[in-house]
């Protein structure tokens, strides 16, 4: 048999190898057919945007958060915005970094324009995905420290917090926000 014909007797021995079916696998064949994902959990409207934040409120808010930060030693910058992006206070404690004034108020403006919580944004991008597509939005700050600020059911302002650690941020975005919640 020529060098040829035997190359082609074997690329056709393969071929036909490849198309024959496999022996029956029992674990396979018992599988059961795969599920359709579960529908994700209906999501809650967020709250309209009311009229801007008085200034007696963001005084409560302000005082409640320093509190926080003063309590635990805290270097922060606080920055509370109406509910139309505009600064109503910013206070910045002693030795907080000059960063974290620009961060506090995009934190603030973040949460104000999504309406939510930017630690859901900064969840959402950790998980990696389609999430990242967040990070390509202008003006963004998707750090967990910036909270809405709702009264009566609807969005006032909202508060950011920069200059510890993102968790720590929010708990003194927390407790400004409490001092009006009760």
């Amino acid at each position: 048999m020529s060098r040829r014909n035997a190359i082609v007797s074997a690329i056709a021995l393969l071929v036909s190898m490849t198309s024959m079916p496999l022996a029956p696998n029992p674990a396979r064949a018992q599988a059961p057919p795969p599920q359709a994902p579960a529908p994700a959990p209906a999501q809650t409207a967020p709250p309209p945007y009311g009229m801007p934040i008085t200034l007696e409120a963001a005084k409560q808010i302000m005082a409640a958060a320093e509190a926080e930060a003063e309590k635990n030693k805290w270097p922060v910058v606080i920055v509370i915005l109406d509910s139309g992006g505009n600064v109503v206070m910013l206070h910045r404690r002693d030795d907080a970094q000059l960063g974290a004034i620009s961060t506090a108020e995009g934190k603030a403006r973040t949460a104000l324009q999504f309406k939510r919580p930017t630690k859901l944004l900064d969840e959402v991008i950790s998980a990696g995905g389609g999430g990242l597509r967040y990070l390509a939005l202008k003006d963004v700050v998707p750090l967990e420290g910036g909270m809405p600020i709702t009264i009566d059911g609807k969005i006032v302002g909202a508060i950011g917090v920069s200059g510890v650690l993102s968790t720590q941020d929010t708990q003194v975005a927390r407790a400004g926000i409490d001092a009006v919640a009760k």
